[in-house]
């Protein structure tokens, strides 16, 4: 699960990353809104953690952008302002969910899970299935008939992302983004051969073939 954090504060961005990061997303960060809404518009994202009072563009604005575009990840405001007025204009803008600082760890955490549930990312116990695969977010492993297929990280993100997005086709690009992001240095053939591991842990089962290739365009998982 790829998470954006987007606040100005340095120390307590590099608090909520580390906070994500223990409970197993991956996190990018970004210092200012227009950094944020270019990282936002250029990747795939899971969930963006979004301050208000930010330079450049702040969260509202920020926001509000996105939307305008299209973009629909859902958005979890933190800020210092707690006035209702303030809350009701971050949830006109475009926000999901409103946390104020500074705030409990576990309330945090229970906001992120939340969203992702209503988004559909987590199912209610962080479990997602697609016929007889399950993918189990807490332990960060894929089972096939309780049976674990053993995955390494990038193996499970890749399964977790096909069943996020089951029965539609995936391009190389979208694929790579999601899983290894914009910034990584190697390039989107690295897929194909991601692809070809993740075949291999589901042969024994004879699921293998669920996961289909749309030539000349990229794979969908499909029964």
């Amino acid at each position: 699960m790829r998470v954006l954090v987007v606040e100005d504060d340095l120390p307590l961005r590099r608090i909520i990353s580390k906070i994500l990061e223990e409970e197993q997303y991956e996190v990018d960060q970004a210092e200012n809104g227009e950094e944020g809404y270019l990282r936002a518009s250029l990747s795939e994202y899971d969930l963006l953690v979004l301050d208000v009072m930010m330079p450049i563009m702040d969260g509202f604005s920020l926001i509000k952008k996105l939307r305008r575009e299209g973009y629909q990840t859902p958005t979890l405001f933190l800020t210092a302002k707690d006035r209702i007025e303030d809350k009701v204009q971050g949830l006109n803008s475009g926000a999901d969910d409103y946390i104020v600082k500074p705030f409990a760890t576990e309330e945090f955490l229970a906001r992120v899970q939340s969203l992702l549930r209503r988004a559909g990312k987590i199912g209610m116990e962080g479990k997602l299935t697609y016929g007889p695969i399950l993918v189990d977010t807490n332990q960060h492993e894929g089972f096939i008939n309780d049976t674990a297929l053993k995955l390494t990280i990038k193996e499970y993100e890749l399964l977790f992302y096909f069943i996020q997005n089951k029965e539609q086709i995936l391009t190389r690009d979208q694929i790579f983004q999601r899983v290894w992001g914009m910034e990584s240095e190697t390039t989107n053939a690295i897929v194909d051969l991601y692809i070809h591991y993740l075949r291999k842990k589901l042969a024994p089962f004879e699921y293998d073939r669920l996961i289909r290739t749309v030539r000349g365009v990229g794979y969908m998982l499909k029964e």
